[in-house]
C-alpha cells in the first residue's frame, strides 16, 4: 500500500490546469459582421443568457447607447448601421456594471426587480440591494 504523501503527490500531477484569467465571471466578447450597411450579431442571446437578463430590456439599453436603430430576428440581431465591436462591447461592459454586477460584492448573482416606480438590482449572493440610477 502507498503513503499519504505519495497518494497525494499522484493526484496532484493529475490535477489539470484550468486556463483562464481566474476571474468567475467574464463578459463574452460580441461576436458579429457587417452585411451592406447594416450589422449582425450573431452571439447577443447568448450574452443575454450568461448574463442572465431578458434580451429585449438588454438589447433596448444597447440600442439606445449607440443610438442606433436595430431588431432581432431569429437568432440574430441586425442593426441599422455600420457599428464595429470596438464600440459595442464597452457599452455592454456598461450595462453589466450597472444591472448585472452587485455594488457590494462584485458578484454576478443577481436579479433585476421593479420596487414601485424604481428598478433595483438585487443581489441573491450577499442580500444586498441597490436602485439601478439608468432608465432603460
Amino acid at each position: 500500500m502507498e503513503s499519504y504523501e505519495q497518494l497525494l503527490n499522484d493526484a496532484y500531477e493529475n490535477v489539470n490546469v484550468i486556463e483562464g484569467a481566474g476571474e468567475r465571471f467574464e463578459i463574452p466578447k460580441i461576436a458579429g459582421r457587417f452585411e451592406g450597411k447594416k450589422t449582425i450579431l450573431n452571439n447577443f442571446f447568448q450574452i443575454a443568457s450568461h448574463i442572465r437578463r431578458k434580451p429585449e430590456y438588454f438589447l433596448k439599453y444597447l440600442l439606445k447607447e449607440l443610438a442606433v436603430k436595430g431588431f432581432a430576428e431569429g437568432d440574430r440581431i441586425i442593426i441599422n448601421a455600420k457599428v464595429s465591436s470596438k464600440k459595442i462591447n464597452p457599452k455592454i461592459e456598461q450595462y453589466v456594471n450597472e444591472f448585472v454586477l452587485c455594488k457590494e460584492c462584485k458578484k454576478p448573482d443577481t436579479e433585476l426587480i421593479k420596487e414601485g416606480k424604481q428598478s433595483v438590482v438585487h443581489c441573491l449572493a450577499c442580500g444586498a440591494k441597490h436602485p439601478v440610477q439608468t432608465k432603460i
